[in-house]
């Protein structure tokens, strides 16, 4: 049976097989948040309700809080020991978090939704997109991110690492794919490249075979997609 095939189970203990790792993927992905923010065009979320779908162990709500303070959030993951640490780190933010990615009773409930690196872990993406719809109030906007593509010419190596690395089930899925699954859910689908232009630390035996080749990820790959329910 090949990782493709495989099913992605309702909930795991932590995304990577080594529990270490979790923290270091906050820290390494922490810039990239912040950055993430600074392109979103909604200035002002004290009024909105904000949900984070795959959002592990809630750092992007703590930085999005920090930023553009929000009236309420959601954080969804499926990693068991992300939601505890998630909600041992919340202090008083007014978040709420759980293990239930299909969203079961929210419905119109929030104004903007955000997911890093999460939607190539999604077998059934087009439920997702359905869910996704359901949960944001009309004129609603959901940011997905992701440079785990098959556009991308690290995939074939990446998707092997993903599998030795981690608890989870990769998918294999174009821009193109993801486009096509929310404009048929019913989005306004649009996209950018991430365009990182922060400095990208030197990390040797990470993700990529070389230097240039992080720093090409971060600028030129790595997708941003912003879907607009009507």
């Amino acid at each position: 049976m090949s990782v493709s095939d495989m099913k992605q189970p309702e909930t795991i203990s932590t995304w990577y097989i080594d529990p270490d790792a979790e923290d270091a993927m906050a820290d390494g992905h922490a810039p990239i948040w912040r950055h993430l923010i600074g392109l979103v065009p909604e200035p002002d979320l004290s009024r909105q309700a904000v949900l984070d779908f795959g959002c592990n162990q809630g750092g992007f709500l703590r930085h999005l809080h920090a930023l553009r303070p929000f009236r309420k959030a959601l954080g969804v993951d499926i990693a068991r020991q992300s939601i505890d640490k998630a909600n041992a780190l919340k202090g008083n933010l007014p978040v709420q978090y759980q293990t239930d990615t299909k969203l079961a009773g929210w419905h119109a409930e929030f104004d903007i939704a955000f997911s890093h690196e999460v939607i190539y872990l999604i077998e059934d993406i087009e439920a997702h997109a359905a869910d996704m719809l359901r949960v944001l109030k009309p004129g609603g906007v959901y940011y997905a991110v992701t440079g785990c593509h098959t556009d991308n010419p690290l995939w074939p190596a990446w998707r092997k690492l993903v599998a030795e690395r981690t608890n989870t089930v990769v998918q294999d899925r174009s821009v193109t794919d993801y486009a096509r699954v929310f404009a048929g859910a019913g989005f306004a689908v649009s996209a950018r490249k991430l365009a990182f232009d922060g400095f990208i630390p030197y990390q040797p035996g990470g993700w990529t075979p070389d230097y240039a080749t992080a720093l090409d990820y971060y600028s030129q790959t790595k997708i941003v997609f912003r879907l607009i329910k009507a």
